[in-house]
């Protein structure tokens, strides 16, 4: 019996196993023909699908662009952080490097390539995230800030400590195109409301200054309305044990520690008040990471929080009782809707309060330099004390100077400091004069002098710390020349030098993002370098008299009636 049962159970199994293989078979002929087989359509024309279209799902995704942080949420997370991190990256980035495209190129989407947020070759500069940030930026929030870039930008000057002025120039190019730019625009879009309260902001830079807290004494203890004077600080020190002194006959000598301004003035009986109650802003760097003066109020101007107006000054000033009200009310004195007071001032030895009754001096006159070391940059040595009899009513003049300036706050958004300009030490003057006066500030000059200055401080024979002296210690000797005489085509570019044309200069990251930070619209640069006698072609100064005269400049004849004697 066992024989007949084991063949019938193996015929049984062997159909068993038929029946499946044909059932396999049907199921993969019926999947083929089934996906063989056209798409249903709907009433509109289009096919069924089983997945949504971008039209069937939730209103706020039928546009893809709609949220750019969502397009990043689709990156890889090593991305996602560093557009976190305010990082342009992705190919575009080395274009940028070697000045192939510019910074607002690819940021906007511009250039012929795309490139725009969120595209494939390019994540732009952490703007997906802050684009939906809107509320005014906080001091904190800037403070914060400007410290990171001080880390990373001691990073890189360690890691570059050899590199030629060409190296080093990449190395700054590469951290403000990554990091400060980014932030710089955001900051344009975040600027605090300006508040019309009365209250007076000052941009002090000052660089290893022994006159700092004299000067931040004067002026709280001389406002007339201290409470509504905010100071912002940028202190640039040496903190080390033993520090170097600035070259006086061909040699430097090792002295103390710098004076902390700062700590000096809040630890004082006057000043203490004004810190306590924020008066006092400070940011605090270390003279190995200077870069330049101008970078220096770059940094001092984003600590404006909304103050209606605006003063800039050096950091070795002496004051007049009420300097403050007596220079907003010359402002307010001024012919013009958007006018902007400045001069040089009388040297700290001036009586200011006997000279009250005197008119100030006037800076008219303009000269090319004449070293290979400044490129000819337009400088501004013609001042002079041209009237016998003091206005009520200030007078036109054509140039700013950048140790006393004092406008409207406004100018901060309408002539923001431009982040691509370190190691300059001459041609912020020309630059900052060209873009007010095209931007539609006309200048002017105090009727009086309210401020002095320490003019001893830029003496060839004193031995004062100089900011291209700390580069040289921290890159090697003799870089900064060179150096500048690289940045300041940006600034010559500008102002129409032929030699500095863009097709003229290399590397091309010295033009990136220019043209956020250059002349005005409103009225044209040429008008301006006519009227002020200045031909960058020639190299060429035409004596135009009317600020010597006390006249108004051409364009402006409308208020010579004001200024008859």
């Amino acid at each position: 019996h066992r024989g007949t049962s084991s063949t019938s159970s193996s015929s049984s199994s062997s159909s068993d196993k038929n029946n499946i293989l044909v059932g396999l078979g049907y199921l993969v002929l019926f999947t083929v023909l089934f996906l063989l087989l056209p798409a249903p359509h709907r009433g509109d024309g289009r096919s069924l699908s089983l997945r949504p279209s971008s039209s069937d799902r939730h209103p706020l995704a039928t546009n893809e662009n709609n949220d750019p942080r969502e397009r990043t949420r689709k990156l890889p997370v090593r991305l996602q952080s560093l557009v976190a991190q305010s990082q342009i990256v992705g190919k575009r980035l080395a274009e940028v490097k070697d000045g192939r495209r510019s910074v607002e190129e690819i940021i906007h989407g511009s250039g012929g390539n795309g490139g725009g947020i969120g595209s494939s070759v390019h994540i732009g500069a952490g703007a997906a995230h802050r684009n939906h940030k809107s509320a005014p930026v906080t001091l904190a929030e800037i403070i914060e800030f400007m410290q990171s870039f001080l880390v990373r930008l001691n990073s890189s000057n360690i890691k570059n400590k050899r590199s030629t002025y060409h190296g080093i120039w990449a190395a700054y190019h590469e951290l403000a195109v990554k990091h400060l730019y980014p932030w710089d625009r955001e900051y344009m879009r975040r600027m605090p409301t300006r508040r019309m309260d009365g209250s007076l902001y000052v941009s002090v830079a000052s660089f290893r200054d022994e006159f700092c807290f004299e000067t931040l004494t004067q002026a709280f203890d001389k406002a007339k309305n201290p409470d509504q004077l905010f100071v912002g600080l940028v202190q640039q020190n040496c903190e080390e044990a033993k520090c170097r002194s600035g070259f006086i006959n061909g040699k430097m000598q090792d002295v103390k520690t710098d004076p902390d301004c700062y700590a000096l003035f809040c630890s004082s009986k006057l000043g203490k008040k004004y810190c306590d109650s924020g008066n006092l802003r400070l940011f605090r760097m270390k003279e190995s990471l200077a870069l330049g003066p101008y970078m220096a109020r770059y940094f001092a101007a984003k600590m404006w929080m909304g103050e209606q107006y605006y003063m800039q000054i050096d950091a070795h000033m002496t004051f007049l009782q009420d300097w403050d009200a007596k220079s907003i009310d010359m402002l307010d004195k001024a012919p013009s809707e958007k006018p902007v007071i400045s001069h040089y001032p009388r040297p700290h030895t001036a009586d200011l309060v006997a000279r009250e009754a005197d008119p100030a001096p006037r800076l008219c006159g303009p000269r090319f330099a004449d070293t290979d070391v400044e490129s000819e940059i337009v400088r501004l040595d013609g001042t002079g004390n041209y009237d016998t009899v003091r206005l009520q009513l200030p007078r036109f003049a054509p140039f700013v100077a950048a140790g006393y300036l004092v406008a409207s706050s406004e100018i901060l958004r309408d002539v923001p400091y431009d982040p691509f300009l370190p190691y300059i030490f001459m041609g912020e003057e020309i630059i900052l004069s060209a873009r007010l006066w095209t931007s539609g500030y006309d200048i002017f000059s105090p009727t009086f002098s309210v401020l002095g200055h320490h003019w001893a401080m830029l003496s060839k024979g004193f031995n004062k710390p100089k900011f291209w002296e700390s580069l040289h210690r921290t890159f090697t000797f003799g870089v900064h020349d060179p150096l500048e005489a690289m940045v300041i085509h940006r600034v010559k570019m500008q102002l129409g030098y032929p030699e500095s044309a863009r097709d003229m200069v290399k590397p091309k990251t010295v033009f990136t993002a220019v043209d956020q930070y250059s002349m005005g619209t409103v009225r044209p640069l040429e008008d301006y370098m006519k009227s002020v006698g200045i031909d960058v072609t020639t190299k060429e100064i035409t004596y135009t008299a009317w600020c010597e005269t006390g006249a108004t400049p051409p364009g402006f004849e409308k208020y010579n009636h004001l200024y008859e004697n």
